[in-house]
């Protein structure tokens, strides 16, 4: 279960204020290509699940990594979601992206295709690409806290974010809230994941 504190900022002004005040505490850049997948007929949004790849374009390299997502919550700024990982070759991740019906293939070789395959399909598995975007993730280091803020490029608009993920969120929200206050720096609580954001069209 990832457990994560999720705020939004209202805007690109606001956003570089909070990493200037955050740039003492930085400790790496990711840019991430989120890429996002389905079964032909639905089978894993059905049952309220995402299959994402994500390419990590970082010096000096490329990661790539498939997840599995399932029942998400997102309440006062605080998500609950099953989540699993798995870091796969990016030259088999790219081919995926081009061709998603590799993506059936992987349940030989893949721990979470294989978990797709028997909770998911009860037939052939086929799949199609739902799409994605590019997320700019700076990563800080403080008080304890690892705090993600993101800049978040969907082809209709930008979104700002800060997550952090916690074993209590309700403790590192309020140092958080509490950080941001001190420094002027508005927030709200997020209403919808990424991905929400995404299928839905347009920032809420």
């Amino acid at each position: 279960m990832e457990v994560e504190v999720k705020l939004r900022l209202p805007d690109s002004e606001t956003y570089k204020t909070l990493i200037s005040h955050l740039s003492p505490f930085h400790i790496r850049t990711h840019n991430q290509h989120n890429n996002f997948f389905d079964g032909v007929s639905g089978q894993l949004s059905a049952h309220r699940a995402v299959l994402r790849i994500r390419f990590y374009n970082d010096q000096p390299a490329t990661k790539c990594v498939l997840c599995l997502k399932a029942k998400a919550v997102l309440v006062d700024g605080i998500s609950r979601v099953e989540e699993d990982e798995e870091e796969i070759d990016p030259s088999i991740g790219r081919e995926c992206l081009a061709d998603p019906k590799r993506l059936g293939v992987l349940a030989e070789s893949s721990r979470i295709m294989k978990r797709v395959k028997d909770e998911f399909f009860d037939d052939e598995l086929q799949f199609v690409c739902l799409g994605g975007f590019k997320n700019l993730r700076n990563v800080y280091d403080w008080k304890g806290l690892m705090i993600e803020v993101d800049e978040t490029s969907f082809e209709f608009g930008t979104l700002y974010e800060i997550e952090c993920e916690s074993s209590e969120p309700e403790k590192a929200k309020e140092l958080i809230q509490e950080f941001l206050k001190e420094n002027g720096v508005s927030y709200s609580d997020s209403v919808a994941s990424k991905f929400a954001i995404f299928r839905s069209g347009k920032l809420p």
